[in-house]
């Protein structure tokens, strides 16, 4: 058998075979996936570091300058109002106060009250004085 002969025979079976195992096997897909990771490993990450940070910086900056502005404004509303005279001069702000849920709020008239009282039953009041005061009241 000539070189050539064998060639010719043996290159279709090695193309067949190696196609059974880089399709059937799942190995072309393990090849594709790692490339995939290591592309995106090496180059995706600096690239959106770099895009925070800038970003950050560029709100920062932002943040400041907005900042700066109100301050100003807030200067020449002052200056106008009131003959310059700071009313808040020597005040603090509260320390604490409640939560816009918090129905027992320390500084509540019902505060130290239990929620489940059912108070003073004030269904009769209308029939005091046979409702004439009430007529009163009301028609004027």
């Amino acid at each position: 058998m000539k070189r050539a002969e064998l060639k010719k025979v043996l290159k279709p079976l090695i193309k067949e075979c190696i196609k059974e195992v880089i399709f059937e096997e799942g190995v072309l897909s393990g090849i594709i996936t790692e490339v995939a990771a290591g592309l995106k490993s090496s180059y995706t990450q600096p690239i959106v570091e770099r895009q925070v940070v800038a970003t950050r910086e560029v709100e920062n900056v932002a943040r400041r300058e907005l900042e700066q502005v109100r301050k100003q404004v807030l200067e020449e509303i002052n200056k106008d109002s009131y003959n310059g005279v700071n009313l808040f001069e020597g005040t603090e702000p509260i320390s604490q106060g409640g939560t816009e849920g918090d129905n027992l709020a320390p500084n509540s008239p019902l505060a130290g009250t239990n929620p489940k009282d059912p108070g003073v039953d004030i269904s009769g009041i209308v029939s005091l004085g046979r409702g004439a005061n009430w007529n009163k009241l009301v028609n004027g």
